[in-house]
C-alpha cells in the first residue's frame, strides 16, 4: 500500500510479541542523514517502547545505502543477534542510479535473510523528492523506521516460535 494512503508508524501493537530477551542491529547509512537518522530515531524508540532492552540493541552507521547489506553482515557475524533493520534513504535523481541502489540493497537485504534464516530488514525509503521522504521520516506520514522495527519485531518471534500446532493470528479462530 502506498504510504500516501496509510500513516507508517500506525501499527496494532496488540499483535506485537515480548521482545524482551530479542537482540537486534540496526544498520544506519549517513547519505541523506537528516533522513536517515529520523528514522533511526523511530526505529530504536519503538524497539525500546516493546521492552527491547537498550543493551540488546547494536549499531552501525555505513556511509550509504549501498553499503547496508554489508554492514548488516559484519554487524552479525560480531555479534549474536535476533534480527538486523537496515534504514536508509536513496531520493530519486536525475538519472536511474535509485533503481541500481534500491535493486542491490533488496537483493542483499533478501539474500542475506533466506540464506541465514535470521531477518534483515529493508526500511530503506525510495521517495521522488526530499520532501517525500521528510514526510516518511515523521513527517505527515509517520517514521518508516517505526514499521522496519515492528516488521522485525513480528520477524523474530515467528523465528522463535514453538510449532506446537498454533494458528496464525488473522487466520481464524
Amino acid at each position: 500500500m502506498a504510504s500516501a494512503l496509510k500513516n507508517l508508524s500506525t501499527y496494532d501493537d496488540t499483535n506485537l510479541p515480548d521482545a524482551t530477551e530479542m537482540t537486534f542491529g540496526i544498520v544506519v547509512a549517513d547519505w541523506n542523514k537528516d533522513i536517515t537518522h529520523a528514522l533511526y530515531e523511530g526505529c530504536y524508540d519503538t524497539l525500546v517502547k516493546h521492552g527491547v532492552k537498550p543493551e540488546n540493541i547494536r549499531t552501525a552507521q555505513v556511509p550509504g545505502a549501498f553499503e547496508l547489506p554489508t554492514g548488516a553482515r559484519i554487524l552479525a557475524g560480531r555479534e549474536k543477534l535476533d534480527g538486523l533493520i537496515c534504514l536508509g534513504c536513496v531520493i530519486k535523481g536525475e538519472t536511474q542510479h535509485d533503481e541500481y541502489i534500491n535493486n542491490a540493497v533488496a537483493t542483499g537485504l533478501m539474500t542475506l535473510s533466506v540464506s541465514t534464516g535470521k531477518p534483515f530488514i529493508f526500511g530503506v525509503l525510495t521517495p521522488n523528492t526530499h520532501e517525500q521522504a521528510v514526510d516518511r521520516s515523521g513527517g505527515k506520514h509517520g517514521n518508516k523506521g517505526v514499521e522496519a522495527a515492528v516488521t522485525a519485531l513480528r520477524m523474530v518471534a515467528l523465528k522463535q516460535e514453538k510449532p506446537e500446532g498454533k494458528r496464525f493470528i488473522g487466520f481464524g479462530s
